[in-house]
């Protein structure tokens, strides 16, 4: 009787933001795996969608190389931030998490109204100025609502009010915004521009930027409503100067409108970020043979279904008939829809908000407990 082959199991998560990165994650799964499944074969592949970690995924992935930038963060405080080469040598990527991410400020500092793109452009500028043919520009993890401006006041743009005044950062002040001058630096004539987008929100409305995106960067309900009346003020304006629309461009309201920004300013491509990170490690071709796929991000909710690595993940593993289990820091409103497209479990780290404050600090021994009881569950489930 032939002996059975060992189980492969692909381990395919994502950072648990603000806590810890996608490579510990599948390590730490991994680790849990074989607790469950001792004789278990395990690849990790730490991934992201265009948020955090997407520099590190693909340079990871293509055997690239790390370089780093001096730029502004959302509050225009000095910074080191990283970006990379590709394996390819004429491909850049930069995150705009690492320039322009909600990480980077302490939660009393989060104001939609007042954060900049500033440093996303400083970056981009960057990895133009290194000769590259192509920049992928990852947009996820915002901290800002700004439509792009400050990254185009980078590029040399500015922002004029009705007295031709330069408007202040932020996405507030878009309010008041009369008109737009200048034009790009020279420097981003040559690349063509994809921006790596892990959702398909529309600029404006109740899909939109602020009204999606805007509660998670410290905005009210009536600071959205002040942010969706700047940003409506914002793209008239932009669609005259550039003469075309953005706003309703599927991933237009990504990054607190950075989307709309990097179609205007850039003619950039928007594409799934997911897809794109997917593609480059060859996700597809590492299923073969696998018996088990375990997915994960720091929290699965409505969200996790916009398009984002999640969601991606799952779709790639079930239309090869492989089955997928979660592990999430925590659950959040909609997450059960993640099981209609596919995941057969979840398990959590945290079901409180005291647990969950513990998970935050110390959380590589809660994964790697919750991808075994994932494992053990799934099995008891069949059989």
């Amino acid at each position: 009787m032939p002996e059975r082959a060992a189980p492969r199991v692909v381990i395919a998560p994502q950072s648990f933001k603000g806590s810890v990165d996608a490579v510990a994650v599948a390590a730490a799964i991994a680790r849990g795996v074989h607790r469950a499944w001792p004789d278990a074969e395990t690849v990790e592949l730490p991934l992201a969608d265009g948020g955090e970690g997407t520099v590190r995924a693909l340079v990871r992935a293509t055997g690239g190389e790390l370089r780093r930038a001096r730029v502004h963060d959302p509050l225009l405080r000095e910074l080191d931030a990283e970006w990379g080469i590709l394996g390819d040598r004429t491909t850049a990527v930069v995150e705009m998490a690492a320039a322009s991410g909600l990480p980077l400020l302490k939660e009393s500092e989060r104001d939609a109204r007042i954060t900049s793109t500033r440093g996303t452009g400083e970056l981009i500028l960057a990895a133009a100025a290194s000769g590259a043919h192509r920049i992928v520009i990852g947009i996820g993890g915002s901290a800002t609502n700004d439509g792009g401006a400050g990254m185009a006041r980078a590029f040399g743009y500015r922002f004029l009010d009705r007295n031709g005044d330069d408007l202040p950062e932020g996405g507030a002040a878009l309010a008041r915004l009369w008109r737009i001058d200048g034009q790009t630096d020279p420097r981003l004539v040559r690349p063509a521009i994809d921006a790596a987008c892990d959702v398909t929100n529309p600029l404006l409305g109740p899909e939109g930027a602020s009204a999606v995106f805007g509660p998670q960067k410290g905005a009210t309900p009536e600071i959205v409503r002040e942010l969706d009346a700047a940003l409506t003020r914002y793209a008239d304006v932009v669609e005259r100067f550039v003469g075309r629309n953005v706003r309703d461009v599927p991933g237009a309201g990504a990054a607190g409108g950075l989307g709309a920004g990097l179609l205007a300013f850039l003619d950039a491509r928007l594409i799934s970020g997911a897809k794109l990170v997917l593609d480059a490690v060859g996700f597809e071709r590492k299923l073969g043979g696998a018996s088990l796929v375990i997915t994960g991000e720091g929290r699965i909710d409505r969200q996790s279904l916009y398009g984002k690595l999640t969601q991606a993940v799952t779709l790639a593993a079930r239309a090869r008939g492989v089955p997928v289990v979660a592990v999430a820091g925590s659950l959040g409103e909609g997450h059960e829809a993640m099981r209609d497209i596919g995941v057969e479990h979840i398990e959590m780290l945290a079901a409180s908000p005291a647990e969950r404050e513990a998970a935050i600090r110390d959380p590589l021994p809660r994964i790697e407990a919750a991808a075994e009881r994932a494992v053990r569950a799934r099995a008891k489930a069949n059989g």
